[in-house]
């Protein structure tokens, strides 16, 4: 059994949807980001980044103690390599796989994530950061749609995989994110026919009912207003239970 601390955002849809596709039991642990659960310090034991997702599996390859993982990225990884599955088995696939996951994780989330940021939550509209922003996922969108018109049906190559997954949820977000979806052929193609996979409906569906509809001035603090400052005062709970 997995355990899978997770909040209905696009990193931890990346691991839901996984979970689902690999047909992993899992059991749901809500990590509420809104108020601050995620500096709790049984979380930090297992998400020292105070970020979710995060896993522990309790039935790792080769028994022994729970395996804890946190970064969606290596979640997605090791639940692979556990699986033998989603992820390239030949030379070639694995390292197209990992490159276009590590795009993911080092471009568009951080990118569309800022972009989402200045446009629907900052306090006050900054015409610059708005502009930064939205152009950098313009050009991701565009080096995701040429890699989609060489590739066809997947991002790695012929097959689906960790990469897909990943990069996958933050397509999603592409109405709030204000892309022009229709000046990307290739990326609307390919993020219809994921739609249409019933794991990745249970993926994304997961936890919807725990989304506010708006954020109030505690989740604010919670999610913008951390520093060093809040990580050593909850490293320093942690280290005197």
């Amino acid at each position: 059994m997995i355990d899978l601390h997770y909040w209905p955002t696009p990193n931890g849809w990346k691991v839901s949807i996984m979970l689902e596709e690999c047909g992993l039991p899992y059991t749901l642990k809500p990590v509420n980001i809104g108020r601050g659960e995620q500096f709790r310090p049984e979380f930090l034991a297992i998400s020292p980044n105070n970020r979710m997702p995060a896993i522990v599996d309790h039935d790792p390859a080769g028994g022994g103690a729970p395996v804890s993982v946190f970064e969606s990225g290596a979640i997605l990884v090791y639940l692979a390599e556990k699986t033998g599955r989603f992820i390239g088995q030949d030379l070639r696939s694995r390292v197209a796989t990992l490159e276009w996951l590590m795009w993911q994780m080092g471009g568009l989330g951080p990118m569309a994530g800022q972009n989402g940021h200045f446009r629907l939550y900052a306090p006050e509209k900054l015409p610059y950061a708005v502009e930064r922003y939205a152009k950098e996922v313009d050009r991701l969108y565009g080096v995701l749609d040429t890699r989609l018109a060489r590739t066809g049906a997947h991002v790695a190559g012929a097959d689906y995989g960790i990469a897909d997954i990943a990069i996958f949820p933050w397509v999603r977000t592409w109405k709030a994110q204000q892309v022009p979806l229709e000046r990307f052929a290739h990326v609307k193609a390919w993020y219809e026919r994921l739609m249409e996979r019933p794991a990745v409906r249970r993926g994304i569906d997961l936890g919807k009912e725990l989304r506010a509809a708006k954020l109030d001035d505690e989740a604010r603090k919670a999610l913008f207003g951390q520093t060093a400052q809040t990580v050593r005062a909850a490293a320093s709970a942690e280290a005197s239970r």
